[in-house]
């Protein structure tokens, strides 16, 4: 146990404590059990003599690219038609795979497979060029040539022992056909250690690895690839957290590229960044370092723009899933609102002040003795009708859904389960009990498709009690341990889609397979509606199914900045949809901070308040007259933007762009902005710099290249380089891109154009989608381009002969419109 485990550890015994020395009693217990559990039945990690690959012999040309023999190993290179490249070490292929979605992508037939210089080989292609060493490096380049990454061959420690099976996972073939002993894929194979080396150009900065608190920009350190509740709550310093991903995007002056090792196994990530020789030559590449307990060596690159890369990576792993349009509005939440009388007191107070509300979120005190799926009917008498009369006003409910059900016999969730052999179980068959909220518990085995369709079914309770979206928590998943880490023991034993296997490689997409089972649930149950559905937990490709959130962020600035580095290094993996909890999880916010929290979250797609059953409260009325009055100047703001946001969304699921996006997103190039970590992208069109510090009133923002107008004052300033702007408590600096289109919602609710000018001589443009409903129509997309001229700005909409929208122009030729904008 090193001192990060140390320390969580007792952050997890603290927080158990609070809740009753019974359980503390039951967490020393169950963790005993889960250590006792894998001494017995696991074996010993890997060790003796390393393996490598020796020398390339021969190679064996398939479309697409080919298999690249080596004395002691072989790598399967294949480029996808839309130019992604995979990598098998050991016969690995790309499926079966939690991340993909579907079936592997066709392979681009014009990739070609020949002999390269000193015996190695290369596969040349449109889009990317792949070089394999006589050794087995890979490098991976431009099509020009230069070099975006350097991988070096792996090396693996002998098997260990073939893992064993419990009756719930029986041995057999994979999904693909291949027996499950095929070399690299069985499980001799799967408990083989390795580790691989990549270098990078020297000017690289690395992004992703999923939700870091110290980013988004990922320094030199060690970043650990397993999903982890920290225990009570995190700030900065804290990793891992509930969602890792052993997803990097690289930015340099090269290129751009993602890099992306299909492996679920407990693993590490070290970074190194580079150094430049000041011009002397002598520059010290970056470098990275993997580590993973098993699993198989195979991975995926996309290059490209950002752009190109986050629609890659989108049709590789599943376009964003569409959230329905109340859920971009205003959330509010609370562990601990207690009773009916209470959320509707709080829906009370929003309404008396005229503050909008789209969604109050109920936690686990709603339910009865904190059993999923249950009602405390002494505390919420009439769910289903309070539920009815707060959507007459316009709140929906959402529900948390936590995966643990407490062993209790006469719960009708857990004998159904019994009934379906849903749980998961040890290797001698037994059901493996842990202890959570509701006490001794048992979890779903999500990773067995007959038993996602059995929970799937259980959301039926929650939409019959009126609840409109779920909140998917302690899915990581967690069993309270009052040392050592706090889940399932990783011998348990899980289903895997009918491979078998244990908790080391089901841990990570265990959140993932929830998620699937409850969005397949929901779109089963209500298929006219688009599910809402966001998770603590998941690994990649967890679009597909719906967002994430922050979790148990800690009160206090550095809670605030990590708040925004973990929704743009998410939005970077590939999931556009998070948020965090306003306020901070934890602790009292100062009306200050509270304030400078809640303009953030008003410009982020989940913008959602949220605190712990001891915290201080979170209403914007909690904090003082001027406190509520700059408030309610964001939620204003927020309800104006809304139109803009579901253009984002629909956006997102089309290209797999994020709402939230780093300063460099369209100027990768200038290094400067790489560095830029206290700002971000709100689309294309608008710039977003919070307030992270305290005290401050004006802060430095650094601008890509181009105009910018403040949207406060008008004023345009220049980019590339640096501003100073005013940042009253009042508001943030917010500024728009010249020539941009935002669509905003006017005075009465109805979709208008505000145009900021292009500067002279040059052109913009923007996209409006408008939402038919929270179904599965399709919407209508309109573009529209802009340009000025002897100081009038002209709108055109594409494919039509005028503007179907009102246009309002703001900037240096505000009032002044012409051609089809004219209205």
């Amino acid at each position: 146990m090193d001192a990060r485990e140390l320390v969580r550890s007792v952050k997890s015994v603290a927080a158990v404590r609070t809740v009753g020395s019974a359980r503390g009693l039951r967490s020393v217990r169950s963790a005993w059990r889960r250590w006792r559990a894998d001494s017995v039945e696991l074996p010993p990690p890997g060790a003796g003599r390393a393996r490598v690959p020796g020398e390339a012999v021969g190679a064996e040309p398939q479309p697409g690219g080919g298999v690249v023999r080596f004395a002691r190993s072989s790598l399967r290179v294949r480029v996808a038609a839309g130019g992604a490249v995979f990598c098998g070490w050991d016969g690995a292929a790309p499926e079966p795979s939690y991340a993909l979605a579907g079936a592997c992508p066709e392979v681009d037939e014009r990739a070609v497979l020949e002999p390269d210089t000193d015996g190695g080989w290369r596969v040349v292609s449109e889009r990317v060029l792949v070089v394999v060493s006589r050794l087995g490096a890979v490098e991976v380049r431009t099509p020009g040539g230069v070099m975006l990454r350097r991988d070096l061959p792996p090396r693996w420690w002998e098997p260990v022992p073939a893992a064993l099976r419990g009756p719930a996972c029986p041995a057999g073939p994979l999904s693909d056909g291949s027996p499950a002993d095929a070399p690299g894929r069985g499980p001799g194979a799967a408990g083989s250690r390795w580790v691989q080396r990549s270098e990078v150009t020297a000017d690289a900065r690395f992004f992703g690895l999923g939700g870091r608190a110290a980013g988004p920009r990922l320094r030199t350190g060690s970043y650990r690839l397993w999903n982890t509740d920290p225990g009570g709550s995190f700030e900065p310093g804290d990793d891992p957290l509930y969602v890792t991903m052993p997803v990097q995007l690289v930015v340099a002056d090269a290129g751009t590229h993602l890099m992306f090792h299909d492996n679920s196994w407990d693993g590490r990530v070290t970074l190194w960044e580079g150094e430049e020789g000041a011009g002397s030559g002598h520059d010290r590449p970056g470098r990275c370092e993997l580590r993973m307990d098993g699993g198989p060596v195979r991975y995926w690159v996309m290059a490209g723009t950002p752009a190109r890369v986050l629609h890659a990576w989108a049709a590789l792993t599943g376009a964003p899933t569409l959230p329905p349009a109340w859920a971009l509005g205003h959330h509010h939440a609370r562990w601990g609102f207690g009773s009916e009388r209470e959320v509707r007191r709080v829906v009370t107070g929003y309404r008396e002040r005229g503050l909008p509300l789209s969604a109050l979120h109920l936690d686990i005190d709603h339910y009865r003795g904190h059993r999923v799926f249950t009602v405390d009917r002494e505390r919420f008498p009439d769910l289903p009708g309070l539920a009815a009369e707060l959507r007459e006003q316009g709140v929906r409910l959402v529900s948390i859904v936590d995966p643990a059900v407490k062993a209790e016999p006469g719960l009708a969730e857990y004998d159904s389960g019994v009934a379906a052999g849903a749980f998961v179980r040890d290797g001698r068959g037994r059901e493996v009990r842990g202890e959570v909220w509701p006490g001794e518990s048992v979890f779903p085995d999500f990773t067995d498709p007959k038993v996602r369709a059995w929970w799937g079914g259980l959301y039926a309770e929650r939409l019959a009690q009126g609840f409109s979206g779920v909140w998917h928590d302690m899915n990581e998943p967690v069993s309270f341990a009052a040392f050592g880490d706090p889940t399932l023991p990783r011998s348990a034993r899980h289903v895997l889609e009918g491979r078998g296997g244990d908790h080391r490689e089901a841990h990570n997409v265990y959140g993932l397979a929830m998620a699937r089972a409850g969005y397949e649930g929901l779109c089963e149950l209500r298929p006219r509606e688009r599910p809402f559905l966001f998770s603590r937990s998941g690994w990649a490709g967890m679009q597909r199914y719906g967002g994430t959130w922050s979790g148990d962020v800690a009160t206090g600035w550095p809670g605030l900045r990590a708040s925004l580095a973990l929704v743009l290094g998410l939005g970077l993996c590939g999931v556009p949809y998070s948020g965090p909890d306003i306020g901070g999880f934890t602790g009292s916010p100062s009306p200050e901070l509270y304030l400078r929290w809640f303009q953030l979250g008003s410009y982020l797609p989940l913008f959602r308040t949220h605190a712990a059953i001891g915290a201080g409260r979170r209403e914007p009325w909690e904090f003082g007259a001027q406190t509520l009055d700059h408030a309610t100047a964001a939620l204003r703001e927020r309800v104006r933007l809304l139109p803009y946001f579901m253009t984002l969304a629909h956006l997102a699921r089309r290209t797999g762009a994020p709402y939230v996006r780093p300063v460099w997103w369209r100027s990768p190039e200038d290094r400067a902005l790489r560095d830029c970590e206290d700002a971000f992208l709100l689309g294309d069109s608008l710039l977003v710099a919070p307030v992270l510090e305290q005290g401050a009133d004006r802060r430095a923002v650094r601008l890509p290249r181009g105009r910018w107008y403040d949207t406060a004052t008008g004023l345009a300033h220049e980019g590339p380089g640096q501003v100073l702007l005013d940042a009253p408590l009042s508001r943030i600096p917010v500024l728009a891109r010249a020539g941009s289109v935002v669509p905003v919602a006017g005075a009465d609710g109805r979709v208008e154009l505000e145009v900021w000018a292009p500067a002279p001589g040059r052109t913009g443009g923007g996209v409006l989608i408008t939402d038919a409903g929270d179904g599965w129509e399709q919407p209508e997309v309109m573009r529209f381009t802009t340009r000025s001229r002897g100081g009038v700005v002209t709108v055109e909409q594409e494919g039509a002969e005028e503007v179907a929208y009102p246009v309002r122009v703001r900037g240096s030729a505000a009032g002044s419109a012409a051609g089809s904008a004219a209205r």
